[in-house]
């Protein structure tokens, strides 16, 4: 089995890349760290009075995920997803059985945070290097779009968030993981032959 790592700043395209790899690898399965944010009360009431709650570690289930990546790993197979409701705070869990799996593709702004953890040999990790100003005009279209987010809004948590990203920036790869950056100068085919062989 091979786990790929995709992280980047908010709005760089992880989620698209990850998509296109899927698309290509044969038993594959996507698992985005925006579906592990954490819910329930305290959740709602921090996601109001802390600025930038969502780019904060605080905010994200990484008890869970790693839970279900460990799941994956040891049993080949995957029996539910999450989706997360960033307007009502909430996950839906929903039931998936995909057996056989040979690729996981974990993918979002917590990515990185998992490369320490994972003992898995040949895996890769993704770095997307883009233009901070083309991340802003995506992040701000997706949270206009999909989390109900005002343009201004949108723009402030951006900033903050690419800050978020950039401060905690440092990780140590072990001998499991080779590292790609991509940037839009990177041939996509050759990133993909990379992660296939």
């Amino acid at each position: 089995m091979k786990i790929i790592i995709i992280s980047g700043p908010t709005g760089s395209g992880k989620t698209t890349l990850a998509a296109k790899i899927q698309e290509k690898v044969i038993n594959g399965v996507v698992l985005s760290t925006d579906n592990y944010y954490k819910t329930g009360l305290v959740s709602k009431l921090l996601s109001k009075i802390l600025n930038s709650y969502f780019d904060r570690k605080i905010s994200f289930n990484h008890k869970l995920l790693m839970r279900d990546l460990h799941f994956i790993i040891n049993n080949n197979e995957l029996n539910h997803n999450y989706l997360y409701n960033f307007k009502k705070k909430t996950v839906k869990k929903s039931f998936k059985h995909k057996k056989n799996i040979r690729f996981i593709i974990v993918e979002g702004i917590f990515a990185r945070e998992l490369v320490n953890d994972l003992k898995v040999r040949n895996s890769l990790f993704i770095e997307l290097i883009t233009n901070k100003y083309s991340c802003m005009k995506r992040a701000i279209k997706r949270d206009v779009k999909e989390r109900g987010k005002n343009k201004n809004m949108a723009k402030i948590d951006f900033l903050k968030s690419w800050n978020f990203y950039y401060r905690n920036k440092k990780i140590r790869l072990g001998n499991n993981f080779t590292k790609i950056n991509l940037s839009k100068e990177n041939d996509l085919e050759k990133i993909l032959y990379k992660v296939l062989n």
